[in-house]
């Protein structure tokens, strides 16, 4: 379940917080609708980890609902990190348990390869992160590991149908893919049960965002990040290909006139469950306590 996603060139696509901070509508809505649904869960968190924070919006929600806890952001481009605040080096971090204490941290380190030791981890948030890395598998088994048991894992990401209208558009003018091969949500559920987690839900709704011009609808996909294909076309394209791919886009428009763009988002939350075997492989059988009568 990987997609040729060059690491190198997601970093060099967010390396510049402006070019990114149009497109942050979006993330400002997905988090709203994640934090209530983070309300239905009743849940007391001492160390919370917002994966992929980004200029570190989130965190400060975060912070706010949870004052008592230890809040880390993490995110693999400095500049990021730099945007939300002083970075601070994750040296007290690596290798142990986390600090007992309540406030923020920022780390520089990629989500997939955590920095922390195992059950470390009350909280895990990622929103609209993890469709950028290469190995969703391998980023599911790492939050697991450092979750705590009963821990939450919370995260949005983008669905197959995002960008779907930019798709067709692209089609007219060659047959190199432009944008991410986004994961199906019931692969997603698939990799987390994999992986190890409990009882998730998974849901998806779709977002139509409208423009009144093509300019200003590529230009919010380029904030959105662009594309980090390995597999992307080099070079650059003639103006007749990309006229192309405009009269393509322009034929899509609705009929109130509007060019649409779509957004399918996932959503997903599940737990760390107890284990059911020791390091040794013995089988761990639970008894609950009869109840008084």
């Amino acid at each position: 379940m990987s997609a040729p996603i060059d690491p190198v060139r997601v970093r060099q696509l967010f390396s510049d917080p402006d070019r990114v901070a149009p497109s942050d509508f979006l993330r400002r809505e997905i988090a709203s609708r994640m934090f209530d649904r983070l309300t239905l869960v009743k849940t007391a968190p001492r160390h919370v980890l917002d994966a992929g924070c980004g200029t570190g919006v989130d965190i400060a929600e975060l912070q706010k609902r949870y004052p008592a806890a230890q809040v880390l952001g993490l995110d693999a481009v400095p500049a990021m990190l730099a945007a939300a605040g002083t970075v601070q080096a994750p040296r007290s971090l690596l290798s142990r348990l986390l600090p007992a204490k309540a406030g923020i941290d920022l780390v520089c380190a990629d989500f997939g390869n955590l920095p922390f030791g195992p059950n470390s981890l009350d909280l895990v948030w990622s929103n609209l992160a993890l469709h950028w890395h290469p190995q969703p598998d391998r980023v599911f088994a790492e939050w697991r590991r450092v979750l705590r048991v009963d821990g939450l894992l919370m995260f949005s990401n983008f669905g197959p149908d995002t960008f779907r209208e930019l798709r067709t558009a692209f089609a007219a003018m060659d047959e190199t893919p432009h944008t991410l091969p986004f994961v199906d949500m019931h692969d997603f559920g698939d990799q987390l049960v994999e992986a190890g987690f409990t009882t998730p839900v998974m849901d998806m709704e779709q977002i139509t965002v409208t423009y009144d011009d093509a300019d200003k609808l590529l230009a919010d996909v380029r904030a959105f990040g662009g594309n980090p294909l390995a597999t992307r076309r080099r070079g650059l394209v003639g103006r007749a290909a990309w006229q192309r791919m405009r009269d393509a886009l322009e034929a899509g428009r609705r009929a109130d006139g509007k060019l649409g763009l779509t957004f399918e988002v996932i959503y997903g939350h599940a737990f760390r469950p107890a284990p059911k075997t020791t390091a040794a492989g013995e089988a761990i059988v639970r008894f609950q306590p009869p109840r008084p009568r």
